[in-house]
């Protein structure tokens, strides 16, 4: 099959001569990847050679990360704009400006192109968005059930920031605990997709690239050290994370339940099904321990920003429960939330 034959076949599939490495791979190479994410950068051969060195801080932060979400599309985004934005999002965490790409695709024989050409475009739109390139990537072709539909990992390298340490490690007694929107949103809206449980509810994910609310907040501030912790919400949810921190950094957590922002439909959903909005999946929400005295600065200025216009201190962090995260309820009591274990629902990856 010739590039002008995948054009011009609206019902082509992925076959396992795609993945064979001969002119099948050649095509599909050209007629997706390369298309979409053409940029100064993109290599055919087998690596990208990139100018790191010229880092202003001489430091690079690196990650990978794996997505098998199910259903690959979802109201909000799909798999390809998760995997941009789940790597986008961790070098962001750690106070890097996410700047280069690689990305591996395990296709399932008998995919239909045009769903890969959706997942490659809105993977270019988001990247674009992000002000990162993708610059490298492979590309494997499974047997019919080897695979569901789609599997994707990426890589990243980010430019740390001058002065910028965060770490899961670093939250001290008295630090403010802020979300930067409302909870839940992306496993609520993954749950509702599989129609597993006929529930009827217009969820939209909130999944997003981060790295521009991240810089944001670290260029409002003279020392940038003292944002302590940022992390992404994501497979876990926010109590997860948080029972992550305490840990890490040996401290005790406080929220105020009133104040974690839900999404009603949200609310919904859980009291449906008794699920804890805490421990559902987010894919665009951060969660930051710095001093009280400039988490107003921070939340103000996240405020400004479209994916975090409902940010807010949720809570503190306090020297006693060390390791512990405690709810102080509406009705003026405190609990514990119990820390996650065995499977979470919904398995998004």
């Amino acid at each position: 099959m010739t590039t002008d034959d995948m054009h011009s076949d609206r019902d082509a599939c992925i076959t396992l001569a795609h993945g064979a490495g001969g002119r099948q791979t050649a095509a599909l190479i050209a007629r997706v990847f390369a298309r979409h994410f053409q940029n100064p950068d993109f290599t055919a051969d087998d690596a990208a050679i990139l100018p790191v060195g010229s880092f202003a801080a001489g430091r690079a932060a690196f990650t990978t990360d794996g997505f098998i979400v199910s259903p690959w599309q979802f109201p909000g985004g799909n798999i390809g704009k998760l995997s941009i934005c789940g790597t986008v999002n961790d070098l962001a965490c750690m106070g890097a400006v996410p700047r280069y790409l690689s990305c591996a695709f395990q296709i399932e024989e008998g995919f239909p192109l045009q769903d890969l050409e959706a997942i490659a475009a809105a993977m270019a739109k988001t990247a674009k968005t992000a002000g990162v390139r993708i610059v490298a990537g492979d590309t494997k072709v499974a047997g019919r059930g080897q695979v569901d539909k789609v599997f994707i990992t990426t890589t990243g390298i980010g430019e740390c920031m001058e002065g910028a340490h965060p770490s899961g490690s670093r939250a001290e007694a008295g630090d403010a605990i802020i979300v930067t929107g409302d909870i839940g949103r992306h496993g609520a809206a993954i749950l509702v997709a599989r129609r597993d449980f006929a529930i009827d509810a217009a969820i939209t994910s909130d999944c997003a690239p981060l790295a521009a609310a991240v810089k944001a907040m670290f260029d409002a501030i003279p020392d940038r050290a003292a944002i302590h912790t940022i992390r992404d919400a994501t497979r876990g949810g926010v109590g997860t994370v948080l029972h992550e921190i305490a840990a890490e950094s040996q401290v005790g957590i406080e929220l105020n339940t009133s104040a974690i922002p839900v999404a009603p439909e949200v609310r919904g959903v859980c009291g449906l099904l008794g699920l804890e909005p805490l421990y559902l999946a987010c894919e665009g929400r951060l969660i930051i321990f710095a001093p009280q005295a400039i988490a107003p600065t921070l939340v103000e200025v996240l405020r400004t920003l479209p994916d975090s216009r409902q940010a807010a201190v949720i809570g503190r962090v306090t020297p006693d429960f060390s390791g512990r995260v405690v709810l102080n309820t509406e009705i003026g009591t405190k609990t514990l939330l119990p820390e996650p274990s065995g499977e979470l629902l919904p398995r998004i990856c």
